[in-house]
């Protein structure tokens, strides 16, 4: 059974192809060069033969240092990695029957919520028989909408799922005036 490479590519004497397309910027006529003469160039420069495409016809080969190649790899990994964002969702439960006072509270979290850059799921949660204030719940997420459209806007209307009637909020982009 053939040993697996731990390495991602191939390099030197690992190549397999006959004849390979030479690329970089150290070359100075770039083209389609036997494997040996590929060679013989990297051993002038002393540095690697790296086969950088394998599945271009022919196989695509750089003559560059390795080590400094894959350590430069991961740095891009690693700012790619770095530029994502991760979002955070935040949850405002509410119930039918919220009154004045617990209203403001939430809308305060809320306001907290997406000034951080979260988005924000706000639910009312009907608890046994009433589901029957469907709309007293619809009128509450639509009043925090309101209450809200300075800084966040709707992604989703306050819809019914199971004994929930849900809407998200997403932060509103800042511009700079």
């Amino acid at each position: 059974m053939p040993r697996k490479n731990p390495r991602p590519h191939r390099i030197n004497n690992e190549i397999r192809a006959h004849s390979i397309r030479l690329v970089g910027d150290n070359i100075d006529n770039p083209g389609v060069y036997s494997v040996p003469e590929a060679l013989k160039f990297a051993d002038e420069l002393e540095l690697d033969l790296v086969e950088i495409s394998p599945k271009a016809d022919p196989p695509v080969c750089k003559i560059i240092d390795y080590q400094k190649f894959l350590y430069q790899q991961k740095k891009k990994q690693k700012e790619m990695k770095a530029k994502t964002t991760k979002v955070v969702v935040k949850e405002i439960r509410f119930g039918p029957n919220t009154d004045e006072h617990d209203f403001n509270f939430k809308l305060k979290h809320a306001q907290k919520f997406l000034g951080d850059g979260s988005k924000l799921k706000a639910f009312v949660f009907f608890k046994g028989r009433t589901i029957l204030f469907k709309e007293k719940g619809e009128i509450l997420l639509l009043r925090l909408a309101t209450e809200l459209e300075e800084i966040a806007k709707v992604d989703q209307m306050p819809k019914l799922e199971g004994k929930r009637m849900i809407m998200f909020l997403s932060p509103k982009i800042k511009t700079g005036k």
